[in-house]
Order: C-alpha cells, then sequence, then structure tokens
C-alpha cells in the first residue's frame, strides 16, 4: 500500500522529510550565523567588506583555527585540551631558539641547527607533549581538564626556561629568524593569506582523517560510546594518545605560524587561545560530551569568533564590551546546541 493511499503513511512521510530538513538546517546553523553577521558587518562599517580587511580577518584567525582542528579531535573524544596554546609556545620558542642561537650542550658549541631541522624538532616538541597529555590521561584515569590544566602549566615553564623569560630572537646575539619563516606568518599568495593556506590544508587533512581512516571511526566511537568502543576491539588508552599527540602537532603548527607573522617568539604568546579554540570547536556544533561533530564546523567557528572580534575593532567598541559579547556569544550558542540537541531527539 502507498503512501499516498494511506494517510498515516503520508503523514509520518511528511513528518520525515520535515525532521530532515530541520536537521538540515540545523547543521547549517554555523555558517548561517556567519553570513548573517558578516551580512549585517557590511553595512554597519564601509571598511569591513573590502579585501585588506577580510584578508586581514583570515590571516588572524588562521592560528585560532589550526588549533581548532586539533581541538575537535579532542572533543569528538569526549576529553578537552587545555594545554594547546602552551605547547604553541613551548614548541615555537624551542625552534626559535634552535634558528636564531649556537646550540650548546653540557659546554659544548654545536654551532647553529640547520633550519629544517630546528623546525622538524619544534614540530616533534608539539607531538611528544600532546602525547604526554594523552598518556597521563590514559594511564592514571585523570580527568581531561585536570591533566591539561597542569601541563598547560607546566609547559609555559618549559618555554620560560627556554628563553630565559625573555622574547626571541632579541634576547642573545644571533642569527634572525629565516625570511620563509617570516612569509608564512604574513606573506601572501595571490592576495590570499599563507597562514590561512596553511590553515585549509590542516583543515582537509583532518577532515580526511576523521572521515577515511581507521583513527577517524575509532574517535567517533570513543566518544559516542566508550563502553562499546572497547567490545569492539578498540584500545581507548592509543585512541586517546595519538589524538593529543595530533592536537599537539597542529598547537605547534599554529606556534611556527605565529612566530612568523610577529616576527619574534616568547614563552607567553597566545595566552588565552586555548579557550578561544574550544569555542571555535563549540560554536561549530561539535558536542562537548564527544561522538558528534566535524572540522569544518571548527573552522566556521573560528571564522565567526574571528570576524566577531574584527567588527567590533571596526565598530570602536570597546575592547571591555568585546569580551561581554564574545562570552555573552559563546553561552547563547551553547544554550542553542543543546536545545538544538533536545529536540532532534525527540522527533
Amino acid at each position: 500500500m502507498t503512501a499516498d493511499k494511506n494517510p498515516d503513511l503520508a503523514a509520518e512521510a511528511a513528518e520525515n522529510r520535515k525532521a530532515r530538513l530541520r536537521g538540515m538546517i540545523f547543521q547549517a546553523g554555523p555558517l548561517i550565523a556567519l553570513v548573517l553577521l558578516m551580512a549585517y558587518l557590511s553595512f554597519a562599517s564601509e571598511n569591513f567588506l573590502t579585501f585588506d580587511n577580510l584578508s586581514n580577518v583570515a590571516r588572524q584567525s588562521a592560528f585560532v583555527a589550526i588549533l581548532a582542528v586539533g581541538q575537535t579531535y579532542v572533543i569528538l573524544t569526549g576529553g578537552i585540551d587545555l594545554s594547546v596554546a602552551a605547547i604553541s609556545a613551548l614548541a615555537a620558542s624551542i625552534a626559535a631558539v634552535l634558528l636564531t642561537q649556537p646550540l650548546v650542550l653540557f659546554g659544548m658549541d654545536f654551532g647553529y641547527v640547520p633550519v629544517p631541522l630546528a623546525v622538524l624538532i619544534g614540530l616533534c616538541v608539539g607531538i611528544v607533549a600532546g602525547g604526554l597529555n594523552g598518556w597521563l590521561i590514559s594511564r592514571f584515569q585523570i580527568p581531561d581538564f585536570i591533566a591539561t590544566l597542569g601541563t598547560m602549566t607546566a609547559f609555559r615553564g618549559a618555554a620560560l626556561l627556554v628563553t630565559d623569560g625573555l622574547p626571541v630572537p632579541s634576547f642573545n646575539a644571533g642569527r634572525q629568524l629565516p625570511e620563509w619563516l617570516i612569509w608564512l606568518g604574513g606573506g601572501q599568495i595571490f592576495g590570499v593569506p599563507v597562514s590561512a593556506l596553511i590553515a585549509l590544508v590542516c583543515a582537509l587533512a583532518g577532515w580526511y582523517v576523521l572521515r577515511f581512516t581507521t583513527l577517524g571511526r575509532a574517535i567517533y566511537a570513543v566518544g559516542g560510546n566508550r563502553a562499546a568502543a572497547h567490545s569492539a576491539g578498540i584500545s581507548i588508552a592509543r585512541t586517546k594518545i595519538m589524538t593529543y599527540a595530533i592536537s599537539g602537532l597542529l598547537a605547534a603548527i599554529a606556534g611556527i605560524i605565529l612566530v612568523g607573522r610577529l616576527n619574534s617568539a616568547n614563552a607567553l604568546m597566545a595566552e588565552g587561545e586555548e579557550l578561544r579554540s574550544i569555542a571555535s570547536v563549540v560554536i561549530g556544533g561539535t558536542n562537548l560530551f564527544g561522538g558528534e561533530g566535524g572540522v569544518w564546523g571548527s573552522i566556521i567557528g573560528a571564522a565567526i569568533i574571528g570576524v566577531l572580534g574584527n567588527g567590533l575593532n571596526l565598530l570602536d567598541v570597546s575592547p571591555f564590551w568585546q569580551r561581554i559579547a564574545q562570552g555573552v556569544v559563546i553561552v547563547v550558542v551553547v544554550i542553542f546546541d543543546q536545545w538544538r540537541r533536545r529536540t532532534m531527539t525527540r522527533v
């Protein structure tokens, strides 16, 4: 019997279509919010919708966007990483010191480290620091929040030791940061910021891993139902360690790009950016309890935060009010997200 001949089946099919449409609208919520915000700012300020200003927004948002990709991985497993900004500072500080100062170990001067090796060491520092987070959490069953809160402080302290609490490279005589590194942070390709292109590549790689690899399926499984994932033979500890290691690698990449943008490094760089990365993930629609979400939503969330900050600056809003506005936006988005999930569950 067809739906046309059975009113009950027809009504059920219509309700299913409405539910799917509602779900698509909810999922597109962050993108719709970004478009509406940009539309409003384009009318509120004649300087907003200019190529130079949008390029500046993309450059400034790239750092948070890269952090947000790694943070998405962590939150999808049901965790949270408060140490990403500290890892960025530590990895970038070590790389900057190696790039500008002779390597001295045990009183022996080994001269300058080759530039590719210095950058590689910085990236490895990020991987090791992130992996350490995952190992501590899985080995000692420490809540992610507490573990990364502790390592955040420890990593900042380590960065202070590396730099002696002074900016790099100005704290001692040595060679300057390489020009290509400055280009990564502040250069352009056909008018598009290089840092934004790197953020896009990181997002594409992050999306591919989540969508097409065994690790990606394990991340969703661990965040969705840890007991079921364990029963299916998925190693919770290995997944956690690999997830945090990826987050650490992305944090190191973001830190090195930030060094290029600032033409300097210091142990306190990117303070508070861990909260912006978390906010980007939440605004992008990833479930804080894990198992649902994706990289592209987080990229849109980072763009919303960047556009909002830029727009408030153009409108000459006090920095104090900007903090209030950004905080309110995050809370409202979380409230809406929870309402959306309850609505979808009922449907």
